[in-house]
């Protein structure tokens, strides 16, 4: 009798799959608990490695679980022929058996060109889950781009916040694969037969990431050893286990010390003295980014912080959003 057992799955697309089913299987069981007929996904598709193994391995997993999987390519018009490589991502999606739709943004000049890209794909992703009705968007970042946005946040001295790097769920965004090296991917997509995008963006050294990805991290393990990539992504998640259980304690905080002024709102100094630095500066952003929707800088949530601990008659501080005073025995916080 003809050995009739079918040859072995590749490595790399058993990892795949088996981390994109994992993330669509939470998506079908909020979609029962909450009763929804059809659930649907959003499969963010740029035609890069990354996002054609998410793809593939969405489209081969998605059907057995009942959901809906729509490919979306955005076009940011940056690059010549960005339309064809837009073009040819959609048609590779349809193969794959998922619906695709291919959408074109307009780039604004904000914050640099890396940042008003992002933006601007994030808005258009958003915007066909809510034309489509879909509960997740599935974003194709990897272990690999998780320690590089570790490794900036770190070098950029943004703090714990910025190091915790991406989270692998935020609201509808999910990202199955930050368990995944990025060759793996590459490997899926070869074991796969499927040919992927080369961006040119990722060859040039103008881009910090690309700098970090092509000299530094490379650095790094030729000279502490292995593993680099692996320490870091494991360092953003324990800074995000961190930071959830400092949430708690901010928001059980808040609730007893603060509260609500003529013209804003007001923190009572006796309770914020009584907490340490790490509590006392997490409140008073958390409050500032709440109550005017600013980000403060350090130095602007240090020099509000002064206020309490070394109080020496100074006038009304003008921070981003608000001008903050002493009153008292109360820190006061108005609109400016």
């Amino acid at each position: 009798m003809d050995d009739e057992r079918l040859p072995p799955l590749p490595a790399a697309v058993a990892e795949i799959r088996l981390a994109v089913r994992a993330s669509l299987a939470t998506v079908a069981a909020e979609a029962a608990a909450t009763a929804t007929p059809a659930p649907a996904v959003i499969v963010a598709l740029s035609g890069g490695a990354d996002s054609l193994a998410l793809a593939a391995a969405t489209a081969f997993e998605a059907p057995k679980l009942g959901i809906r999987a729509i490919a979306v390519v955005v076009d940011h018009g940056l690059q010549y022929a960005s339309m064809d490589v837009a073009a040819t991502a959609a048609r590779q999606a349809e193969g794959l058996g998922l619906e695709a739709r291919v959408v074109r943004v307009d780039v604004g000049a904000g914050a640099g060109p890396e940042a008003s890209a992002r933006d601007a794909r994030y808005r258009a992703l958003e915007a066909e889950a809510d034309a489509f009705g879909a509960s997740a968007i599935l974003l194709g970042h990897t272990l690999d781009d998780q320690a590089e946005t570790v490794l900036l946040g770190l070098a950029r001295g943004s703090g714990a916040a910025s190091l915790q790097g991406m989270a692998p769920a935020s609201g509808r965004r999910i990202r199955p694969m930050l368990s995944v090296r990025r060759a793996t991917t590459a490997a899926f997509c070869a074991a796969s037969g499927l040919t992927p995008w080369q961006d040119p963006h990722n060859l040039e050294d103008r881009f910090a990431r690309v700098r970090v990805r092509e000299r530094v991290l490379p650095v790094l393990e030729a000279e502490l050893g292995p593993g680099v990539a692996e320490a870091l992504a494991r360092t953003a998640e324990q800074l995000r286990e961190d930071n959830e259980a400092f949430e708690q304690m901010i928001n059980e905080t808040i609730e007893d010390i603060v509260e609500h002024a003529e013209a804003g709102i007001a923190i009572s100094v006796p309770a914020l003295a009584a907490n340490p630095p790490a509590i006392r500066q997490r409140v008073i952003r958390h409050v500032v980014a709440s109550e005017f929707g600013v980000s403060l800088s350090r130095t602007h949530t240090l020099e509000i912080a002064r206020l309490v601990t070394d109080w020496r008659g100074q006038g009304p501080l003008h921070v981003p959003g608000c001008e903050v005073r002493r009153v008292g025995s109360r820190i006061e916080f108005t609109a400016s």
